[in-house]
């Protein structure tokens, strides 16, 4: 695992913003998705309110952006409300990491009607931006169904050239056949990524004894139930 990725999830779990196993509000410990779906572990980027953890979270996508796209964009996007602050603070330490000229911008869920107005806060994308999406996690991809046509709607001449996500699931999502991730990358014509993902948590964990064999069990149940088929073969448990 690469340096930064460890890093993060350490960052993750010692925030709390990752959860595993460890809900008070259920006898079980386990979280009740969005979707519905009975979980034993939970990402909540919200939870990161300080300028520091923004430093650290942005620093973090921004080693992921870099890896995957080096400097072939120049636009990151954030679809509100989460995605306004991830947007700011990667577009931040892009440019202060990587010394690349880094626009932001991200939508309003209301159409403002005056002074600023319009739907776009930050960077209007035009003709010939190439565009970073960012978001938190993805499970269902709804927000990038709603995303896409408000990007396209200032310009057709956009390119989206991606989307990273800070955690992946790797849990299905319409299409019980791949992961979330791949099923947007897939309809979507672009490149989807994560800064981690539950493969990288659960070999950290391992690797530093913070596994118990109740946790263990019960993730592996979930994705013997929400994961495509054969999504864990080559995890050590």
């Amino acid at each position: 695992m690469d340096f930064y990725k460890e890093e993060f999830v350490k960052f993750l779990l010692e925030s709390n913003a990752l959860k595993i196993g460890c809900n008070p509000a259920r006898e079980d410990g386990n979280f009740v998705l969005k979707s519905g779906r009975i979980s034993p572990f939970f990402m909540n980027l919200g939870d990161l309110n300080s300028g520091e953890q923004l430093l650290s979270l942005g620093s973090a996508y921004a080693e992921a952006i870099n890896d995957h796209f080096r400097s072939e964009f120049n636009v990151v996007f954030g679809p509100a409300y989460k995605g306004i602050p991830l947007a700011v603070a990667t577009a931040m330490q892009y440019n202060s990491m990587f010394h690349h000229h880094v626009d932001f911008c991200a939508n309003r869920k209301e159409l403002k009607d005056h002074g600023d107005s319009g739907i776009i806060l930050g960077h209007r994308p035009k003709r010939g931006d190439r565009v970073v999406l960012v978001e938190d996690v993805t499970t269902s991809g709804r927000s990038i169904e709603e995303t896409v046509p408000i990007i396209f709607a200032q310009d057709n001449d956009i390119d989206i050239v991606g989307l990273v996500v800070a955690f992946d699931r790797m849990e299905y999502g319409k299409d019980k056949s791949k992961t979330a991730l791949a099923e947007i990358a897939e309809n979507y014509g672009i490149k989807t990524y994560a800064v981690v993902s539950m493969k990288d948590v659960m070999e950290y964990l391992r690797e530093h004894k913070r596994l118990s064999a109740g946790t263990r069990q019960s993730i592996k149940d979930y994705y013997a139930k929400y994961g495509p088929q054969g999504i864990t073969d080559d995890w050590k448990w």
